[in-house]
């Protein structure tokens, strides 16, 4: 470790001083944003397309594409929520639109019709369907009324998930039209499928728009260094042990519950964990896709380059564990099933990520604010 004397304190960071790499750290962050929210987009807009297709042509087919293209658009989003957890661009309290994006669990007969209750849902009522209307319906009246973004397109693709081995198994013929389809008001569920799709679309290109390169938000995010070091190191620490951790998979756990899984109508859980913790990784180390510059871990070694090196371990680990989690996750947390060790070493290792990385806030002379519910 750097013996720190008072000459070099600014240049190795000790004490609250911050390394003289901090800026470098915190620019490739900005840019693994910008990055990772261009391919949140491609792929949502693939997904767009796909939707529009089985719409206008329902087949087993086209229903097979876009149900592939939704799993194909949660892989870069994902990766993203690192993103979150200190008022940026996607959680800001007045207009983030992560609610609108992500938000779980879902009351599925929010949107359409369940299992003993087949005129259930907006979509079986008589009220417009538009971005507008949709947006304003979002968690009215209860947290669990989610009528747009990911996961109430999943339920459109997928229906509930009953299934012990497999995911839901909506049929197709739910999107026909002709007078031979199944369930009722289905060109009102083919609206509602396709301005869910335009709705993430829309909403992952006002948060790409901030942290272009030249938005005023990511400007002056990059020239508050140290303010943004620790809303970076902030969202690390709330994503790997509060919501990862605790309110995905320590919950589900508990529970026993496949309702209580975050991809519970496609049974994609598994995946939300790899990509949630690969997230991390991608911060940590100052990589994404064509991006490879300073990383969080390059500014923590100047500080502490013991501690880096545990917080390095841990973060693989954690990757290793949540890449061991065996599909369907709603059998994995099934009480007595062996998959219960696995989805618990993940949370021990996740939590012991979120203590190590609360290390380095506390080697900065940092005090992060940790959710409590």
């Amino acid at each position: 470790m750097t013996k720190c004397l008072p000459a070099f304190a600014l240049l190795v960071g000790c004490g609250g001083a911050f390394p003289g790499n901090t800026g470098d750290a915190v620019a490739t962050y900005a840019r693994i944003a910008e990055a990772s929210y261009a391919d949140s987009i491609a792929s949502a807009e693939a997904l767009n397309t796909a939707l529009t297709a089985l719409v206008s042509t329902p087949s087993e087919d086209t229903l097979t594409a876009a149900r592939a293209a939704w799993l194909d658009s949660r892989e870069p989003y994902l990766q993203t929520e690192v993103f979150r957890f200190y008022d940026g661009p996607i959680d800001h309290p007045t207009d983030g639109p992560e609610g609108l994006l992500n938000a779980w669990p879902l009351d599925e007969n929010y949107i359409d019709y369940v299992d003993g209750d087949p005129d259930a849902g907006y979509v079986n009522g008589d009220g417009t369907i538009d971005g507008l209307t949709l947006e304003g319906r979002n968690e009215v009246g209860g947290e669990k009324n989610i009528a747009t973004g990911y996961h109430a397109i999943e339920f459109l693709l997928w229906g509930q998930d009953t299934s012990a081995t497999g995911p839901g198994n909506r049929p197709f013929t739910d999107y026909v039209t002709d007078g031979s389809g199944t369930a009722a008001n289905q060109q009102r569920r083919g609206t509602y499928l396709t301005v869910s799709g335009d709705l993430v679309v829309q909403h992952l290109g006002q948060v790409h728009d901030a942290w272009a390169e030249g938005a005023d938000y990511r400007t002056g995010f990059e020239a508050d260094t140290e303010g943004s070091f620790e809303d970076i190191l902030t969202g690390m620490i709330v994503l790997a042990g509060f919501e990862t951790g605790g309110e995905r998979l320590q919950a589900s756990l508990d529970a026993g519950d496949q309702e209580e899984e975050h991809s519970c109508f496609s049974d994609n859980t598994h995946r939300d964990m790899v990509q949630d913790v690969q997230g991390i990784d991608n911060v940590w180390n100052g990589t994404y896709g064509p991006v490879d510059g300073t990383g969080i871990k390059d500014v923590v070694e100047k500080k502490n380059a013991d501690l880096a090196s545990e917080i390095d371990a841990k973060i693989q680990e954690s990757l290793d564990n949540a890449n061991a989690l065996q599909p369907p996750y709603d059998q994995e947390i099934a009480p007595g099933s062996v998959g219960n060790a696995r989805v618990q070493a993940l949370v021990t290792s996740l939590r012991d990520t979120e203590a190590l990385l609360s290390e380095a806030f506390a080697a900065f002379e940092l005090a992060p604010e940790i959710p409590t519910e």
